[in-house]
């Protein structure tokens, strides 16, 4: 079992790629004989979060792939890092704006993606799709998740049991989408994606996730 999760729209946004993306990368994984279910998370602190540990224990996944939006970047963005900070610099869904707040009171400084970034950055690449490691999930909802999926992956029996007996953990992490086409000004310049593109992307992460157990070695870090 899959579990895909993307967002509702927020930020005066009628759409949010991130959930269509996720809608239509279902579809691709279900045609190709894949058990995939996909949940729209509020976009609001807390409760996203109650939101996505319902669906953990509903559908005990063996993979769980969170996608958000961030406007501005161009790239397909694989997290690497969740912390364990909410800054908000907007308010959320609910009017919440929660400044230098743990996501978890005294859980762990942050939390490393447990899907293989790398491997998936090549796979993106050889499909011809834009494609980055990031650094940084923000500290807004996304990292907000981010953060909670991994704490809870990592509570044992207080987070999800694995999905069969015998089976492993379940393992999990979080990608950035861009605006989609239809978000941008045409001729405004800001970097943007189709729905579909995002969709295979997508669909080749889980792809690269479900055969791949030991990450590869690939320069993808940052100088700042």
């Amino acid at each position: 079992m899959i579990l895909l999760t993307g967002f509702e729209p927020f930020g005066g946004e009628a759409v949010n790629p991130s959930w269509n993306a996720v809608e239509a990368a279902a579809k691709i994984l279900q045609a190709e004989g894949q058990v995939v279910a996909a949940v729209e998370l509020p976009c609001v602190f807390g409760q996203s979060i109650a939101v996505l540990e319902d669906a953990l224990q509903r559908y005990r996944p063996e993979l769980v792939l969170c996608v958000g939006q961030a406007g501005g970047r161009p790239r397909i963005s694989l997290e690497r890092v969740a912390i364990n900070c909410d800054d908000a610099r907007i308010p959320d869904n609910a009017g919440n704006r929660p400044v230098d707040q743990e996501v978890v009171p005294n859980g762990p400084a942050a939390y490393f993606s447990s899907l293989p970034v790398k491997a998936g950055l090549a796979a993106l690449r050889a499909a011809g799709i834009p494609a980055e490691v990031s650094q940084s999930a923000g500290t807004y909802v996304c990292n907000h998740v981010f953060y909670g999926l991994m704490h809870t992956l990592s509570s044992g029996p207080a987070g999800v049991e694995p999905p069969n007996e015998g089976s492993s953990a379940t393992r999990g992490g979080f990608i950035h989408v861009p605006y989609e086409t239809q978000q941008v000004p045409r001729g405004s310049g800001t970097p943007s994606l189709p729905v579909a593109v995002m969709a295979e992307a997508l669909a080749v992460v889980v792809r690269t996730a479900l055969a791949t157990t030991t990450d590869i070695k690939l320069p993808a870090g940052s100088v700042h």
